[in-house]
């Protein structure tokens, strides 16, 4: 895909070290802390200079990102070839500002300071790709809110990596949840019977791409990482938006009532620190959240219940230590239609794997229900050759074709295809600035609520 790039032209967009000058898109990576940012970088893309600008303090986390690149570049099946060229200095924010060297800032790293840094390189010409979040409190939401308005005005893309919108299950339920003669429609539900309802289970302890990640200790500050409500809950919360009013636009201020949210904590041993951080005791900035001596109570979840356009939705992001064997981060969504449910779950059932089930209403004629399901799998196959459904018990599960299962890292050069065509377009989607203002508000706005 040949792109014509606009906005934050580089002024050394010709420099004859350029791996390709021709190449519109010019990569800076600003502190990669989280492996994120490794993975936006695990496949090449056309229109892409090989060449990325890293700007970033020196240690581990940026070794750990560098070791990524390397072993990407090294792989014996299409490896890349990027070419990082490493700033390492305490002014090494200051200095991507001045230098100047690409057009499009790659944000994965501590949060702490992401929403300034968004701001800052918004209003140095840059565009910005950022990992979720792009905020973790309700002070910095309005920060955003300025970053967004910049962003218009000064014609640049600002834009945050929704990776499950490219999941095959969550694709699927989004379609059979808009098919009338499935689902119906959407049931309002009420607060003790919410009508959508997603949950999320993710590790301290994981593999990334075939090896062991050790975790940053900051990851475990909520003043660094963020609240799970506000870091992996922006994923559920967006996957609601994104599932149940498909490219409409959501006005913050009039769509969304939160009705209550709570947070509580993960405890963490001193020994299972040491084994997903490689260090050996709890840092000072970690000891307000350590009791006994040897437990920490990290801010691993969060949930919201609230109203969505009048639907009742209820989102929970948690965080365990280790995955049973076999299995990973897990997945659950419900989604309530007067005459269907859609529902995907993940479970030991289902051999820890996504799959999507759809749920007739009690008092369904099953011959004519069965009809319309074949007629609507048979459009499907336009789009998604090869889906079919399977009887079970109680409705059909959804058989996928597992070309379709990629993985979740491969999610993130998706992601980065679908930016890219943003780039080239010159524009984001009408609806897609005010949804993520109304994620984050979300996210923050119930954070806040929890804490008091």
């Amino acid at each position: 895909m040949a792109i014509s790039f606009y906005g934050c032209q580089s002024p050394d967009s010709t420099n004859e070290n350029d791996t390709d000058s021709s190449a519109a898109v010019k990569l800076i990576t600003l502190d990669p802390g989280h492996f994120h940012a490794a993975l936006v970088q695990k496949e090449m893309y056309p229109g892409i200079d090989s060449q990325v600008q890293v700007y970033a303090p020196g240690g581990p986390e940026l070794d750990a990102y560098m070791g990524l690149i390397k072993q990407y570049n090294e792989r014996n099946e299409n490896p890349t070839h990027w070419d990082e060229k490493v700033y390492t200095g305490p002014d090494y924010f200051d200095k991507m500002l001045s230098e100047k060297k690409g057009n499009v800032v790659v944000l994965a790293g501590n949060n702490r300071q992401k929403t300034e840094y968004i701001k800052k390189s918004i209003d140095a010409g840059f565009n910005v790709l950022g990992d979720k979040p792009m905020t973790i409190n309700f002070e910095n939401f309005n920060l955003l809110q300025q970053a967004f308005a910049a962003a218009e005005q000064k014609k640049l893309l600002l834009y945050d990596i929704m990776t499950e919108r490219s999941e095959i299950t969550n694709i699927l339920q989004k379609e059979f949840a808009h098919m009338p003669d499935i689902f119906g429609e959407f049931k309002k539900g009420s607060a003790s019977d919410p009508s959508v309802v997603i949950e999320s289970v993710h590790f301290f302890y994981k593999y990334v791409s075939g090896k062991v990640l050790t975790r940053p200790t900051w990851f475990f500050d909520p003043a660094q990482q963020g609240d799970a409500i506000t870091d992996v809950g922006t994923h559920l919360i967006d996957l609601v938006q994104w599932e149940c009013f498909p490219e409409q636009i959501i006005d913050y201020k009039k769509d969304i009532n939160i009705l209550s949210a709570k947070i509580w904590p993960t405890p963490l041993t001193a020994s299972q620190f040491k084994l997903v951080t490689n260090q050996g005791t709890f840092p000072d900035f970690l000891q307000q959240y350590v009791k006994e001596d040897s437990i920490l109570q990290t801010h691993g979840n969060g949930e919201i219940n609230y109203t969505l356009k009048d639907i009742h939705v209820k989102t929970t992001a948690r965080w365990e230590y280790q995955a049973p064997e076999g299995s990973g981060d897990t997945h659950y969504a419900l989604l309530k239609g007067t005459k269907a449910n859609v529902e995907v779950k993940q479970g030991k059932e289902e051999g820890y794997q996504p799959t999507l089930y759809i749920i007739p209403a009690s008092g369904t004629q099953e011959n004519e229900y069965t009809a319309a399901l074949n007629k609507a799998v048979e459009k499907l196959q336009t789009n998604y050759a090869g889906v079919a459904v399977e009887k079970v018990a109680n409705g059909w599960k959804v058989v996928i074709p597992q070309k379709y299962k990629v993985g979740h890292e491969a999610h993130f050069g998706q992601v980065m295809q679908r930016y890219l065509q943003f780039l080239q377009d010159k524009k984001l989607p009408g609806w897609e600035v005010p949804n993520m203002l109304a994620k984050y508000y979300t996210a923050t706005k119930a954070l806040e609520m929890a804490a008091k």
